[in-house]
């Protein structure tokens, strides 16, 4: 088996009214789907504290580097599976299960007020509500300012945008676990389409400085990917 892909999914835990957190049942229902046999999938349960966000978000993007971390939250306005575009550095209020919020009110006091995932997440919107999966996806360019903005901005600035969010619906309005589980599926498997058609969004040429220093390193890293 030529180099797998890891790919790192996560959901957060129950908080406020959810006593059940239906990202997390999703992201169990996508583990046990898998993401197919070249890819080595990680999952992990966030806690809803903005500390928690801020010691656990480093240790994901270490080495070896994740080629795509895709973070799950509910919502309980969303009727559809939304995937969110970008995440925001200001704006943060909202108290977590600690009771805690950030003294600043932003996630990294330098940090552009916006980042964008390399993802253009219209684009897998389009593909998969084009199949037959018989569940909706929508894309949102506003994450909410609470926990999901703040750990999608965080992971954005760590992973260089090779990062997306996935807002879904409290489970039973209207889609069950399973439902959940094949759309995460479904979207994370063309997300990685998206990046492995498209070699400038790849991670190890993100960097301007290698491309020119150690171009003739990184032909050898693509050939696998060419059947």
């Amino acid at each position: 088996m030529a180099n797998k892909k890891k790919v790192i999914v996560t959901g957060f835990e129950p908080f406020g009214g959810h006593a059940v957190n239906s990202s997390w049942v999703a992201v169990q229902e996508l583990e046990k789907l898998g993401l197919g046999e070249a890819v080595d999938l990680h999952v992990c349960e966030v806690p809803v504290e903005y500390q928690a966000v801020q010691d656990l978000l480093p240790s994901l993007w270490k080495e070896p580097q994740p080629q795509l971390v895709v973070h799950v939250g509910v919502s309980g306005l969303a009727t559809t599976v939304t995937l969110e575009q970008c995440g925001h550095n200001k704006g943060y209020k909202r108290l977590d299960n600690c009771s805690f919020c950030p003294a600043s009110q932003c996630c990294m006091d330098s940090g552009p007020d916006c980042i964008q995932s390399v993802l253009d997440m219209e684009t897998v919107c389009k593909t998969v509500n084009g199949s037959d999966l018989g569940v909706t996806l929508s894309v949102s360019k506003d994450a909410g300012r609470y926990l999901c903005d703040y750990t999608y901005y965080t992971s954005l600035y760590l992973g260089h945008g090779h990062s997306a969010f996935i807002h879904v619906p409290p489970l039973g309005k209207p889609y069950s676990s399973q439902d959940l589980g094949r759309a995460l599926q479904a979207a994370v498997q063309e997300m990685l389409k998206i990046l492995e058609l498209d070699p400038e969004h790849n991670k190890q040429c993100n960097h301007e400085h290698h491309q020119q220093q150690h171009h003739h390193h990184h032909h050898h890293q693509h050939q696998h990917d060419h059947v």
